[in-house]
């Protein structure tokens, strides 16, 4: 297929970056193949995006939000139009199974629905003032200029969660999207513009994050940055917009667990655990990193993990065949090959997999077998950092209160999972998990749009993206006095004996 040619989109118009250097977006599967070139964008190419998204927002944050809303109601309507054209777009870009990819794209269309619905209900509050002939209320005011950077492992549903509430509030945006990714971003991009928005109210700035990822967050005209991405660097974001005062949202790493009980349906946890270890590869911050298994059940529920595990296909995420698609580049490939160099250096057992996958199809691209890994303890360094591949560890627990400390001992708190029958111990768990997401009896991947989503400890800095929650993110309180006595009344002070 001929490669796509992307370019930044600042103010309606469809630019190169000033420097005129592109950079390669390859087919993780087929690494000789060119999806696409895209900007390498620097200071001068963010300057010019910050100055037209904070132009735009002088008149954009006066378009009724209902209004706005009807805007992000046309980008649903459009992503259902090329739902299929987006999927294989993203499989061949990032790898993941086309059935994934429709998944992917529907987030973004669900969000586009939920988010316009919002727009007639950017609710204040009135409350009855302590003094006489005194009306007080709040209400939701925009905060200006929005930079979103995303990651590549959910190339159109994340942008979409970001963009979304922030345009129906009456923020401008700027998307600077991972760059693996590029092409995705710029079909995404293309689709806002032909839902009419005004020029500059969504603008796209391609290239390194370390390059105009930086000078976006660097940025003084930027009033808040939303990021995706690992937790070592939502720090250096949290720190620079807090020496610069910018509002900040972080949604950082997991290393998330699935608590498995004596009592629990094991056909129902196998189910959870697969999808949940190897879904994406792995390559979700929500994916089942570690299973906690009730040593009653341990043997039967391994014996049953690994003749699953065994018939998954690897393959092309263009492939209808294919479970488990590649990792999305060769420096991931190769941090998850080294993890396993560390699991062995501690002791842990290999299982089944545990290698890159070069045979046949494979050895073109990034593949790594799925693998699981028992005799893990729960200090070592594969069952405490975030691996972010197809790479599940065994820990075998003696009783509910252990599986539930182990699960908490970890930097991360984002989401979790039990699998049992007793309703005590799932209230229980519901209580004593530290993390922003737990199930019931379902794996730890798989979170719904008008639900927040976001958890605690390394994993964020408080917020939630989606569902109501996003609103909070992407507005400022404004508290309203109407004093309609005709004299000046003093609160706390005229009003008190």
């Amino acid at each position: 297929m001929t490669p796509l040619t992307c370019q930044n989109y600042i103010a309606d118009q469809w630019l190169n970056a000033v420097s005129g250097d592109t950079l390669e977006s390859r087919n993780p599967a087929v690494n000789s193949e060119l999806v696409a070139t895209f900007p390498r964008s620097v200071t001068t190419d963010v300057d010019a995006a910050v100055i037209a998204a904070r132009q735009a927002y002088r008149t954009w944050r006066l378009v009724p939000a209902p209004a706005r809303a009807e805007y992000i109601y046309k980008v649903g309507e459009l992503l259902l139009q090329y739902k299929e054209e987006l999927a294989l777009l993203m499989s061949r870009e990032m790898g993941k199974p086309l059935t994934e990819a429709r998944g992917d794209v529907q987030e973004g269309i669900d969000c586009a629905f939920y988010s316009a619905g919002e727009g007639r209900r950017l609710f204040g509050q009135t409350t009855p003032s302590e003094m006489p002939n005194k009306f007080a209320m709040t209400m939701r005011m925009p905060i200006g200029v929005c930079a979103l950077i995303t990651p590549w492992n959910f190339p159109i549903a994340i942008p979409c969660w970001k963009a979304m509430p922030a345009l129906v509030c009456g923020n401008t945006v700027i998307l600077k999207p991972a760059e693996d990714t590029p092409a995705c971003a710029t079909k995404l991009m293309e689709i806002f513009q032909q839902a009419g928005l005004p020029a500059g109210v969504v603008n796209l700035i391609h290239g390194l994050g370390e390059e105009a990822g930086k000078a976006l967050v660097e940025h003084p005209d930027v009033d808040l940055v939303s990021f995706t991405g690992s937790s070592e660097t939502g720090a250096f974001v949290g720190e620079t917009c807090g020496r610069t005062h910018k509002r900040v949202c972080l949604e950082m790493g997991g290393k998330n667990a699935q608590i498995v009980m004596e009592d629990a349906d094991l056909e129902l946890a196998i189910e959870g655990a697969v999808w949940g270890a190897f879904g994406t590869s792995g390559q979700r911050c929500t994916a089942t990193s570690r299973l906690l298994l009730h040593r009653d059940i341990k043997k039967q529920f391994t014996t049953m993990l690994l003749e699953r595990t065994s018939k998954l296909r690897l393959g092309a995420g263009t492939n209808p065949n294919t479970d488990v698609g590649p990792l999305v580049n060769t420096s991931q490939l190769q941090r998850v090959s080294q993890y396993l160099e560390i699991a062995r250096e501690e002791g842990a057992k290999v299982l089944i997999g545990g290698k890159i996958a070069n045979e046949g199809e494979l050895q073109h691209g990034n593949f790594f077998q799925p693998t699981i890994l028992d005799s893990v303890t729960p200090k070592m360094r594969v069952a405490r950092e975030e691996i972010f591949g197809p790479v599940v560890v065994l820990i075998e627990v003696n009783s509910f209160e252990e599986a539930i400390a182990i699960l908490n001992d970890t930097p991360y708190g984002l989401s979790s999972s039990i699998y049992t029958r007793d309703i005590n111990r799932a209230f229980a768990a519901m209580r004593d998990i530290e993390a922003g997401i737990t199930y019931i009896n379902g794996p730890t991947i798989g979170a719904e749009v008008h639900l927040p989503f976001g958890g605690v400890k390394q994993t964020g800095n408080g917020h939630r993206e989606a569902g109501t929650t996003a609103m909070e993110v992407f507005t400022e309180w404004k508290t309203v006095y109407v004093d309609f006595s005709g004299g000046l009344q003093r609160a706390q002070i005229d009003n008190r004996d």
